[in-house]
């Protein structure tokens, strides 16, 4: 017995060393060839060894990246399924994990398969692999986001003779499973272009905002409105596909500073569990630019711009050429001195307006954006304008089409302050409600300075006295304004005398 042993080990040893120097062998000779071999006939080499390989090996390997062909930045639909799949069901059996703290409720760490990590998964009696893998670059560069240049993937390996089953039935299983997961899992995000890279992509945080249509300071009758349009606009994929038009609505939300449009679109974002991009127009360099921007960003989502007026010079864009044909016109009229101080005073105004601003955006861009071919890339977007001074807006940036619902913020009524005193105090009826009515139907104050007044400011603060608050801050306000109204009567009264006496 001991001599057989003895004979099996030394077979072994013998079948082992001959493979060793095979693959030595082989290793130098394919060193060789790639050495020596043309290009054109080592890609041929190349061709058929794999084709070699392919038929002797059983097995099928499907490759998931992480990243979209498309897009450097964006994505891939189905590894984020996929991920999520793996996560909730193949996790547990992984030995290497990674683990971060993205759970819905924030208490929690998230387990998932690490780099390099392989599990196995059965399905209807198929057995499958799953392996995460990650590629960096060959060439060694030096990158202050190096995570940008890596590479992640999934790959799935299966035998051939399963391939209907997994391609089709298990991989629908997959995606399916793993699409309903990110929709229970999906926290919203608040996003803003982030300027510090080579171009102006977006960074995010997760969104938190409270704010509802049931606390948001307006007549009860205007919110009414703007909801059943929102369920319309979010039910209508098969509508707006009917009637030829991109799946996206505009909104424009416009009147004085503290009327509530920041919080609209919070209440708005809530509303319909969208997520909100925050769009900077003076960190976006040019036009092609907002057009990567707009690509980057995902269905069930507000892009906003705020203070639009304000963003960048486009709203007297036209005015102003029209401005310079005409300057240009009476330059001609004059002197060769007169040009010459005229050039100077121009360049000099040209060089302000660069100091304001680097960014190339133009009206056209901004137009091409909300509703030009590319607004059609993606679909439920609503793209929401805010602006103090809707007068100052080129009519082209705001017409239907482009803007569909115009929302104009006024100052509180008092259907919005007993909305604001149901907020803070959680009262629902005062004797000072009347003389609040009152003070609201004769002056002009917004919502913001409202709640101010009606906030508490210490554990002592009784609803009475800050309804008092209120009442005081409101006759304050009337007696300014009735003090500027006697102040105009009796300037018009002294032009009228001056007038009369010649």
């Amino acid at each position: 017995m001991m001599l057989i042993k003895k004979r099996r080990e030394m077979e072994a040893l013998k079948l082992w060393t001959n493979l060793g120097s095979s693959l030595i062998a082989l290793m130098a000779a394919w060193t060789m060839l790639e050495k020596y071999l043309p290009e054109q006939l080592r890609g041929i080499f190349t061709q058929h060894t794999q084709k070699l390989f392919s038929f002797l090996n059983p097995y099928i390997k499907i490759r998931f990246p992480e990243l979209s062909g498309t897009s450097r930045y964006r994505r891939s639909e189905a590894y984020v399924m996929i991920h999520a799949y793996l996560t909730a069901h193949t996790s547990p059996a992984a030995k290497s994990l990674k683990a971060s703290d993205t759970s819905k409720d924030g208490r929690s760490l998230v387990l998932s398969m690490d780099e390099d990590e392989e599990v196995s998964h059965v399905f209807r009696g198929v057995k499958v692999w799953w392996a995460s893998r990650k590629t960096s670059p060959k060439a060694q560069s030096i990158s202050l986001y190096p995570e940008d240049d890596e590479k992640r993937f999934y790959v799935l390996t299966f035998h051939k003779r399963d391939r209907e089953l997994v391609v089709g039935e298990y991989m629908g299983h997959v995606l399916g499973e793993g699409r309903a997961i990110v929709a229970g899992n999906r926290q919203r995000k608040l996003y803003s272009n982030n300027p510090t890279r080579n171009w102006c992509g977006w960074s995010s945080v997760a969104f938190e905002h409270p704010a509802s249509f049931d606390t948001l300071a307006m007549p009860m009758k205007v919110k009414e409105g703007i909801k059943k349009d929102l369920v319309k606009f979010s039910q209508g994929k098969s509508y707006y596909a009917k009637i030829g038009k991109p799946w996206k609505r505009g909104y424009l939300l416009y009147g004085p500073p503290g009327t509530g449009k920041s919080t609209m679109i919070a209440a708005i974002a809530n509303f319909l569990n969208y997520d909100i991009y925050n769009l900077e127009l003076t960190t976006v360099k040019d036009n092609s630019e907002l057009i990567k921007l707009l690509l980057e960003t995902t269905g069930k989502s507000i892009i906003v711009i705020e203070d639009i007026d304000c963003s960048l010079d486009l709203t007297g864009q036209r005015k102003s050429e029209k401005k310079k044909n005409s300057e240009d016109d009476s330059d001609s009229d004059d002197d060769s001195g007169g040009k010459s101080n005229k050039i100077v005073s121009k360049s000099l105004k040209e060089k302000e307006k660069e100091n304001k601003s680097d960014s190339r955006v133009t009206l056209s861009g901004l137009l091409n954006f909300i509703d030009g071919i590319w607004s059609a890339c993606g679909g439920e977007r609503i793209i929401v304008f805010t602006t103090n001074y809707v007068d100052k807006l080129d009519p082209a940036l705001i017409r239907r089409g482009r803007m569909d619902m115009h929302i104009e913020m006024s100052y509180c009524c008092f259907e919005a302050f007993k909305i604001l005193a149901k907020n803070y105090l959680d009262i629902e009826e005062h004797s000072l409600f009347g003389r609040v009515k009152e003070l609201l139907r004769e002056i002009k104050m917004t919502p913001a300075n409202v709640a101010e007044n009606l906030l508490p400011k210490s554990v002592e603060d009784s609803e009475e006295k800050c309804l008092r608050n209120l009442v005081e801050a409101l006759e304050k306000v009337k007696e300014e304004e009735d003090g500027k109204l006697k102040i105009e009567k009796k300037e018009k009264q002294w032009q009228w005398i001056k007038s009369v006496l010649g």
